[in-house]
């Protein structure tokens, strides 16, 4: 997520983060620089000239040319003025009402809305301990009405059938009053795509709207159309009393000039981001967190807030327990360890939140992206006996070439898992002495591929 502008900036303001004086000559050229990553990140125009007078103000002002370390200074301005062109604050959906809290989502067509609908109504029901119902009101594509049904089945939340027989505001009326009956908190109602200039589908969504009377109007856009998702959503902000935006596929825009625009452009704050196809993948949009992001100094708070949803608490109990009593950590745990992984939406999702990304080896990367290192890792341990995952100690050169031959992979790469393995293991020990989040991140360093580390490890 905004690998290009990250990588941009981080290596413009690398250059003036050492200087012992900022003149007006070398803050000029590093807001040249800027400007220029703004751009190429497809950033709205009024967006960069109004986010880099302001740097400029602040940077040649007071603020700097007191400060000891000028250098800091300004890239701590430039991250307070990421923070406020993206809203500077989370901005959490409204559901003080008497339920059921009507959300309405809106939006082009193939920009992930009837996806992100099963993702809100799983977030509220999972993180928010909501009940939820979801409705189509989509009566021209019947597959829409299916897909949302499925989905509804996947978050395992009510789903009210709809007919393309029926009328969209009869099809919303009458969910509602179903949610009433069943004393449901919050119904989510599905709208067909629709295009801003075609007049007849803006005045019945318009219809829709008014019929409803939603406490939420989410807009759901794709981040990959970069400004122009700011534009449309502006269009239909003008058509309907937007009070949010959802931006969906932010995890393939290495440019994030969606985020950077849409707050300036409509006025209304991002308040989820799409951040993969599984339906847990939609994280709450905070601005001071991405802007951490965008300048390559991780997302720590994100990444405690994963790692605390995504580890089954008694499980990891379990594993703590079995180790502080002498009963050792063998591969059938660090199996479990990469599942766990694995539900915390992979290991790139939660080292891309990690400082210094950017350092990475690009190959380490892209390995890292395919999921190929996980996968691999789980294949080679499948591959061994119950004995062998037991004690890992017997597994010598023909066992070795066994199991390569059933994991489909080499013997260099059974050599490195079993040398990751004794690393956890020994990380275990200590974790069992003295336990913590922390520690749990420094070991993982012990799974990455050769020649890798976390930064600053």
């Amino acid at each position: 997520m905004f690998e290009n502008l990250s990588d941009r900036l981080s290596r413009t303001l690398k250059n003036i983060s050492g200087r012992g004086r900022l003149t007006e000559d070398n803050v000029k050229d590093t807001l040249r620089e800027v400007r220029m990553a703004l751009l190429e990140a497809d950033v709205a125009l009024p967006v960069v000239r109004e986010f880099v007078n302001s740097v400029k103000e602040r940077a040649v002002g007071q603020e700097v040319s007191k400060s000891l370390t000028p250098g800091q200074v300004f890239i701590k301005i430039v991250q307070s003025e990421l923070e406020k062109a993206m809203g500077e604050a989370n901005e959490a959906l409204n559901l003080a009402t008497q339920p059921p809290a009507v959300l309405m989502m809106a939006g082009l067509q193939g920009a992930g809305k009837t996806t992100s609908v099963a993702k809100l109504a799983k977030f509220l029901r999972t993180r928010q301990k909501k009940s939820v119902m979801v409705v189509s009101a989509d009566v021209y594509r019947p597959a829409a009405i299916k897909q949302l049904e499925t989905l509804a089945q996947e978050v395992e939340v009510e789903f009210f059938p709809s007919d393309v027989s029926q009328k969209p505001v009869d099809i919303a009326l009458a969910a509602i009053a179903h949610a009433k009956r069943k004393f449901i908190d919050v119904i989510i109602v599905d709208t067909a795509g629709r295009l801003h200039v075609d007049e007849a589908m803006m005045d019945e969504i318009k219809a829709l709207h008014a019929a409803v009377n939603p406490i939420e109007t989410l807009f759901v856009v794709d981040a990959m159309t970069g400004q122009d998702a700011a534009n449309t959503a502006k269009a239909f902000n003008d058509a309907l009393p937007l009070t949010g935006i959802i931006l969906t596929k932010v995890d393939g825009d290495a440019r994030g000039g969606a985020a950077l625009s849409i707050r300036h452009i409509t006025g209304k704050p991002i308040k989820f981001l799409g951040v993969g196809e599984k339906t847990d993948a939609l994280e709450p949009f905070h601005p001071d967190r991405v802007a951490s992001r965008i300048l390559g100094m991780g997302d720590v708070l994100s990444l405690i807030e994963q790692v605390e949803r995504g580890v089954d608490k008694e499980k990891a109990l379990k594993l703590a327990q079995k180790v502080k009593s002498g009963g050792g950590f063998d591969l059938e745990d660090f199996r479990e360890q990469l599942q766990q992984m694995k539900n915390m939406g992979g290991m790139m999702s939660m080292i891309e939140k990690m400082p210094g990304i950017g350092k990475l080896p690009p190959d380490a990367m892209a390995q890292l992206q395919g999921g190929k290192l996980t996968g691999q890792m789980e294949a080679i341990i499948n591959s061994m006996t119950p004995g062998e995952r037991r004690n890992p100690d017997v597994i010598k050169g023909s066992r070795k070439r066994r199991i390569a031959v059933g994991s489909g992979t080499q013997i260099q790469d059974v050599n490195r898992l079993l040398k990751q393995f004794t690393q956890m293991q020994k990380m275990m020990k200590k974790m069992s002495a003295k336990g913590g989040v922390s520690k749990m991140m420094r070991g993982l360093g012990g799974m990455m591929p050769p020649g890798m580390r976390f930064p600053g490890r």
